[in-house]
């Protein structure tokens, strides 16, 4: 019994109260279990008897599997969204090259909800296995670009928003520049000019986004999209041919189920769940390293490259699986909300051990960039809470003095309660500072939004059913991300 007793009273002690993971339902858990063993200790020293498995108590089980959930939920997500997109067949692209949207809205079975009707949009996946990759931006001609890379837990590594300074530099566009993405501890020889950056998992999202006033320069867009080179530093440098592309199973996400990446891991058991988290974590460690939340996995037999022995406990771990699953959809402490709006903060893009806020923003946001490189402010409800539906008409006023803060552009879109873009409505269109949109006397700006079109302010068609908006804000300022701006309420008229 004294050994049972050490090792209680280990577990208690050697978890580190500042780790974000932590739940302390499993703290406390231990604590009334070493307390116990304590109070009856002279009782139970003469008993030879042991309790059986039935009788131990699974809180501990379901407690890591949720907090598991939420630490690994980027991770499978991720991996699922690469496996839809990597491929020859329509809508995806082998590794190391560039899918470019041709139109808008963007067509593609991984399309996330709330698709951007701003930019013209290029996606790959990077595979760093076999050394370097190159990524060539042309000069944008005043033209704003969003190149962005993400490491498989969601963290953005590289991207283009901090070179976006003060006053006119979002106007200039972007320069031609070189960035050369390596795998940690690679020695090697880059291009002259190159930029390294080290990328902490062997696979990453690239995104590159350029904006688009609408169909009328489209052309120009894909001008661009030509112009940008994805390949390996030996095919950069001419050494080598495009590789083909090896097989990797299912090229639809999770084998067996259908539908977006996102539904699909939802549909995932605790066994298939684990599964996908153990076999991506041999090539994608955790970001930042957590051997508190490693311990957690081989706790429940959940070991990284090896197959799962999860506890035979199947009530613990489906009730373990539901509260992840709750709590990944739960909107964090730390997300900023005013005027019925909520947009993610200063955090986003570098969450470090925040794994709430960092599966929070995956479940909704995915592929979001830093505060320096997008906000997407979303409100559902007007300033009386009620449920936002185009068939009624709303009015979004901007004082003079309080337009979105960017150094970029600033868009509002109109979406389905689910954040897709409605088929009934007159036109799909988005309003901001790039379409026209047109100031009051004093300064002011006014959007209008509603089904039936109307004749004042910037009209923002809306599907005639309930709706969600979405304001975007391209390059931010500081005060978009650190509370001190928020965007103003949606008033029914």
């Amino acid at each position: 019994m004294r050994l049972a007793l050490r090792t209680d009273v280990s577990l208690v002690l050697r978890v580190p109260h500042t780790n974000r993971m932590i739940n302390n339902r499993r703290e406390l858990f231990l604590l009334q279990r070493t307390c116990a063993s304590i109070a009856g200790l002279a009782l139970l020293a003469s008993c030879g008897s042991i309790p059986t498995a039935t009788q131990q108590s699974t809180g501990w089980i379901k407690d890591e599997v949720a907090d598991s959930y939420v630490f690994g939920y980027p991770l499978v997500l991720m991996s699922a969204t690469r496996d839809a997109a990597i491929g020859t067949d329509p809508g995806q692209a082998p590794f190391n090259t560039l899918r470019h949207a041709q139109a808008l809205p963007p067509i593609g079975a991984t399309n996330p909800p709330q698709p951007s009707l701003d930019t013209l949009d290029s996606n790959g996946w990077l595979d760093l296995g076999d050394g370097p990759v190159i990524l060539a931006l042309p000069d944008s001609h005043g033209r704003y670009v969003d190149a962005r890379v993400l490491d498989m837990w969601t963290n953005v590594v590289w991207s283009t928003g901090p070179q976006y300074g003060t006053g006119s530099a979002a106007a200039k566009g972007l320069h031609a520049q070189t960035i050369a993405f390596v795998a940690p501890g690679w020695k090697g020889e880059l291009p002259k000019g190159a930029q390294g950056v080290e990328v902490p998992t062997r696979n990453a999202w690239i995104s590159v986004r350029i904006q688009t006033s609408g169909t009328r320069d489209l052309s120009a867009v894909r001008k661009l999209q030509r112009a940008i080179r994805l390949e390996p530093l030996s095919v950069f440098l001419g050494d080598a041919q495009p590789a083909a592309m090896p097989p990797r199973g299912s090229a639809s996400g999770v084998a067996g189920t259908t539908g977006t990446p996102a539904q699909q891991v939802a549909a995932l058991d605790a066994s298939g769940f684990f599964s996908r988290l153990a076999d991506a974590l041999p090539d994608n460690p955790p970001t930042p390293a957590d051997p508190h939340a490693l311990k957690f996995l081989a706790d429940l037999g959940v070991t990284p490259g090896d197959p799962v022995k999860l506890p035979k406990a199947p009530d613990a771990l489906s009730a373990g699986l539901a509260e992840g699953r709750d709590r990944v959809a739960t909107p964090p402490t730390n997300l900023l909300s005013g005027n019925g709006w909520s947009w993610l903060g200063d955090a986003v893009g570098n969450y470090g051990p925040d794994y709430g806020l960092r599966a929070y923003a995956a479940s909704t946001q995915l592929g979001i960039g830093t505060k320096d490189d997008e906000v997407r402010a979303v409100v559902t409800q007007d300033s009386d809470g009620n449920t936002l539906n185009g068939a009624n008409r709303y009015v979004i006023h901007f004082p003079a003095n309080q337009l979105p803060p960017v150094r970029g552009f600033w868009t509002i879109t109109a979406y389905t309660k689910d954040g897709a873009l409605s088929e009934n409505a007159p036109a799909r269109l988005a309003v901001g500072d790039r379409n026209g949109a047109r100031r009051n006397r004093d300064g002011s700006l006014d959007v209008v939004v509603s089904y039936v079109r109307s004749r004042t302010g910037n009209w923002l068609p809306a599907p005639r059913s309930d709706m969600q908006l979405v304001l975007r804000l391209y390059a931010p300022k500081p005060q978009a991300t650190d509370g001190s701006w928020q965007p103003p309420a949606v008033v029914r008229q």
